[in-house]
Parts: structure tokens; C-alpha cells; sequence
């Protein structure tokens, strides 16, 4: 694996996995909402946008695609249970925000290329829709998408591009953010919103 590619595996964002929760989700929902998501990114990467432009739809693109509230919380992790509510809302929207940069920024690579649904499998009480990403001079790579409607609506909940689940970096590097404030979420807040 080349050094932009591990760049781009290691600094997208990624939605964790959440079992055990009754659903009504099918096979087609699942496929739909990927299909949407895939003609979404397309359509950005496609019109080479600038970046500010770019992170404003990708910043669209989480907040109508993936389950931000779940996504907000497991980044936080235990450390969201000593946060007030306006602290955890605070992160959310800076969080949403920050992954809306970093992902943007390393969908740049993507210009040219495309994305394409391969296969939606059911899994437990989820499905994995594999998406197959083409990039100019690459070899093709899998993105997989894992969907429920655990929050009352069709939305990703976590990504994985050749297998490495992308949630885990970005909890290790919220951690990082507190353990350099030292715990201070207000502090961690501020920095997320100039980091990505």
C-alpha cells in the first residue's frame, strides 16, 4: 500500500458498528440509501469543486447519510458521560464539521475516479453494502458501508475501506485532542473546529 493511499485509509472518517437493535430495514433500503450516497460523492468529485465548496457537501452529505448523533457519541466515547448537553452538542456539530474537511479533503484523490455499488449482504441486525472505489493510477479498493435504521431513518453508521474500520482512528484522535488539553472538552471542542 503506497503512502497516499494509507493517508487516505487512515485519515477518512468511519461510523461504528451498534448491534442488537429490532429493525425493519431490507436488503433494497440499504442498497437505495448507498446508491444515493454514491451518486452524491460522484457528483462532487466529478465538478472538481474548490475546497470549501467541496466540504460544505460532504458536510450535506453526513448530516443526510449517517447516523451523526451515534457517530458524535462513540467518538467522544467515555468521555461524553462527564460532558453537559450543551458540551455534546457543541461537539457533535464541531465533529460533523471536522469529518466533513478531513473526508473532503481526502476525496480530492478521488477526481476522476469513481465509486460504484458492488453487493449489499445482511449481517446480524445491519447490512454491508460494498462499494468499489476506481481511482486514476490505482488499483481498485472496497469501501464497505454498514446501514441500519436504528435511529428511525436509513443511515450508514460505519465505513470500512479495506477492511480498516475509520471510527477507530478518529476516536483515538478525539482522545488525543483531550489527552493534549488535559481533559478539557471545552478546549478539545475549539481545536476540532480548526482541525481536519
Amino acid at each position: 500500500m503506497n503512502m497516499k493511499r494509507r493517508d487516505f485509509l487512515f485519515g477518512s472518517t468511519a461510523l461504528i458498528a451498534s448491534p442488537g437493535f429490532a429493525w425493519a430495514l431490507t436488503e433494497g433500503q440499504a442498497g437505495d440509501l448507498i446508491e444515493k450516497l454514491v451518486v452524491k460523492i460522484n457528483s462532487i468529485i466529478k465538478t472538481a469543486k474548490s475546497n470549501s465548496a467541496m466540504y460544505a457537501e460532504f458536510e450535506r452529505i453526513f448530516r443526510n447519510y449517517a447516523d451523526t448523533s451515534y457517530v458524535a457519541a462513540y467518538a467522544m466515547g467515555v468521555d461524553g458521560r462527564r460532558a453537559t448537553s450543551a458540551q455534546k452538542r457543541a461537539f457533535s456539530d464541531a465533529f460533523i464539521k471536522y469529518l466533513s474537511r478531513k473526508y473532503g479533503s481526502r476525496f480530492q484523490e478521488f477526481v476522476g475516479g469513481r465509486l460504484e455499488v458492488q453487493s449489499v449482504r445482511k449481517v446480524k441486525t445491519y447490512y454491508e453494502v460494498t462499494t468499489m472505489a476506481y481511482l486514476k493510477g490505482q488499483a481498485p479498493f472496497d469501501i464497505t458501508f454498514l446501514v441500519s435504521d436504528r435511529s428511525g431513518k436509513d443511515l450508514f453508521f460505519n465505513m470500512f475501506i479495506e477492511g480498516i474500520n475509520m471510527m477507530q482512528t478518529e476516536r483515538t484522535e478525539v482522545g488525543a485532542l483531550l489527552d493534549r488539553n488535559r481533559g478539557d472538552i471545552d478546549a478539545m471542542i475549539a481545536d476540532l473546529k480548526k482541525s481536519g
